[in-house]
């Protein structure tokens, strides 16, 4: 348990929902956030805020007496909630009513007086969540192992679609969609207990100094800093 009360929890078809919370006589809490191809709705008493995809490290501040409750988007999979491409949205935190209008005040209000509110959230954001893209976890999965170039012949598509598609549905080019999901996959090797050697090899970095270059251009701190960070 970090010290904002953060704490994940499985919701099938999405990344997680989550829940933070500080006490009314705690110090405010930054955290730092970084790169995860994600995208994250979060409740709170101010209303419905939409965060990410991030392509750097953006600090994220809890407040004494604020309660959150959210929900985070596996990559590629909110556009067709939001109603906008990520792109639009790439590095932004913004009101979710400006993307819904008054309808996201409604769903606030609803999250508010829910006895659940973390399952009145998840239930309407997966009520609105269409049948998946194929493209999108075939995107994930491919770059995991292949070059851009090999990925569009893969698909079969020309890369300039695939750049086009992929904005649209992680925010990033496939390029830089690659180093996220690359960064994630051997910090989470890493946070499993591997070495940072076998991690970074694991995770396809030429070797740990590679690793820890992406590690500071993505985080914006050493890998030892960001071991020891709550999120």
């Amino acid at each position: 348990m970090s010290p904002t009360g953060y704490r994940e929890y499985r919701a099938p078809g999405l990344a997680c929902a989550w829940t933070a919370a500080l006490p009314p006589d705690a110090e405010p809490f930054v955290q730092r956030v970084v790169p995860d191809g994600c995208v994250d709705l979060i409740w709170s008493d101010a209303g419905i805020l939409v965060a990410g995809p991030d392509t750097g490290p953006v600090p994220a501040t809890v407040r004494p007496g604020e309660a959150m409750v959210a929900v985070r988007f596996r990559p590629g999979t909110a556009p067709p909630v939001l109603g906008v491409p990520a792109d639009a949205i790439r590095d932004g935190r913004l009101p979710l009513r400006e993307l819904w209008g008054a309808e996201a005040d409604r769903l606030a209000g609803t999250v508010a007086d829910a006895g659940d509110r973390r399952a009145a959230l998840v239930a309407a954001v997966l009520d609105r969540m269409p049948p998946p893209d194929p493209l999108v976890p075939a995107v994930v999965a491919a770059l995991e192992r292949a070059s851009v170039r090999d990925v569009a012949d893969e698909l079969g598509i020309g890369e300039r679609q695939l750049r086009r598609r992929s904005l649209a549905a992680f925010g990033y080019g496939p390029k830089t969609l690659q180093r996220v999901l690359r960064f994630q996959r051997a910090l989470g090797l890493v946070r499993a207990g591997r070495t940072r050697a076998d991690a970074a090899y694991a995770a396809g970095y030429a070797d740990q100094a590679h690793f820890a270059h992406e590690v500071r251009d993505l985080a914006g701190e050493p890998l030892r800093n960001l071991l020891g960070a709550t999120a």
